[in-house]
C-alpha cells in the first residue's frame, strides 16, 4: 500500500510541477514554449476593439451600395476594394497578431510574400481572362451572323 501512495505523491508533484513551469513559476524559468516570450497575445480590449473596428468596416461598404452613394459603379467598387484592404489590416494586427516585431519581423516576411504572389496570380489570372475574351470573341453581332 505503501507502493501506491508513493507513486500517488509522485505523481502530484509532478503535475504541480508542470503547472508551475507553464505558468513561468520555476521549473525551467518559463522558458520551455509556454513562457513569456510566445509573441504578442490579445486582449479583451483589443478583440473588442478588432470587432468593432471590422464591424464598421463591413457595414460602410453595404451601405454604400444599398443607397447608391456614388454614380459609377468603378467608383464604388474602387472605395469597397480599399475599405477591404483596410479590414485585412485589422484582422491581421488585432487578430492574427502579426507586426514587425513578432518572431523577428519573420511573420512580417512571410505576409508580404503571400501578398506578392496573391497580387501576381490575380492580376495575371485577369489579364489573361481579359485578352482571352478581347481575342477569341467576336467584334459585333454582325460578326457573329456571318460565322459558319
Amino acid at each position: 500500500m505503501t507502493v501506491r501512495t508513493d507513486h500517488m505523491a509522485n505523481l502530484s508533484q509532478a503535475h504541480g510541477m508542470q503547472h508551475a513551469a507553464d505558468h513561468g513559476h520555476g521549473g525551467h524559468g518559463g522558458h520551455d514554449g509556454h513562457g513569456e516570450d510566445d509573441g504578442p497575445h490579445g486582449t479583451f480590449k483589443g478583440y473588442v476593439t478588432g470587432f468593432v473596428l471590422a464591424a464598421i468596416l463591413t457595414a460602410i461598404p453595404f451601405w454604400l451600395v444599398m443607397n447608391r452613394v456614388f454614380d459609377s459603379s468603378r467608383v464604388t467598387a474602387l472605395v469597397i476594394l480599399a475599405f477591404a484592404v483596410v479590414q485585412i489590416v485589422v484582422h491581421i494586427v488585432y487578430f492574427l497578431h502579426l507586426d514587425a516585431k513578432s518572431e523577428s519581423g519573420w511573420n512580417m516576411l512571410a505576409l508580404i510574400f503571400t501578398l506578392v504572389l496573391v497580387v501576381i496570380t490575380l492580376s495575371g489570372s485577369i489579364w489573361i481572362m481579359y485578352h482571352l475574351n478581347s481575342n477569341m470573341m467576336p467584334a459585333s453581332i454582325h460578326d457573329m451572323r456571318n460565322m459558319p
